[in-house]
């Protein structure tokens, strides 16, 4: 699949307000440039998108959605993961690395379950993807929102797994290990 040089920027623009900021700090990024076709999606639809990975540690967290814009890729990254399922995490992401998908979706491989998940909803990779390239700070809103609910109900909080960070009113989850990412199952 050739990927268009619009959709490139756009994952190279909210890649580059990620890893210059807070994750979830609210990403000011142009309007013009995420403008959808598709209609804005309400805070529910979003919550419903984002509910299956809101509680994933922030790197992961990132990483996923970015993936979500290359829903192909995921695909095929998932038929690779089960082929060589022998091949995990660092190992994994070395052997894919001559592969043409995006980096996003190739650091994935080191995470089978997730991949596998995502290849098992390829509906669901599709909308969380043309949801975070349309309304990207809609969709951190709603990983917020989801958080602190979780939160207030005492289902996230620090283990020694990972660490949740609380800054203003930003949930940043890490791991405990940063040698070790924990994939929460919900």
């Amino acid at each position: 699949m050739k990927r268009s040089g619009t959709h490139r920027s756009r994952v190279l623009l909210v890649c580059a307000a990620l890893v210059g900021a807070p994750l979830f700090a609210g990403l000011a990024m142009p309007s013009a440039v995420y403008a959808q076709s598709a209609a804005k999606m309400s805070n529910q639809q979003l919550d419903s998108l984002t509910a299956p990975i809101a509680l994933y540690p922030d790197a992961l967290l990132a990483q996923v959605l970015m993936a979500a814009t290359f829903p192909q890729d995921v695909q095929a990254a998932a038929a690779w993961s089960k082929a060589n399922s022998k091949l995990q995490g660092d190992d994994a992401v070395k052997a894919v690395a001559s592969e043409p998908w995006d980096p996003s979706v190739q650091s994935l491989v080191a995470f089978p379950q997730v991949l596998a998940t995502m290849a098992s909803k390829p509906d669901w990779v599709s909308q969380l993807g043309t949801a975070f390239l349309g309304q990207s700070n809609d969709v951190m809103d709603s990983v917020q929102r989801l958080r602190k609910q979780a939160q207030a109900a005492g289902n996230l909080k620090t283990s020694s797994q990972q660490k949740v960070v609380v800054e203003e009113s930003t949930i940043q989850i890490v791991p405990a290990n940063p040698q070790v990412v924990y994939v929460p199952y919900l």
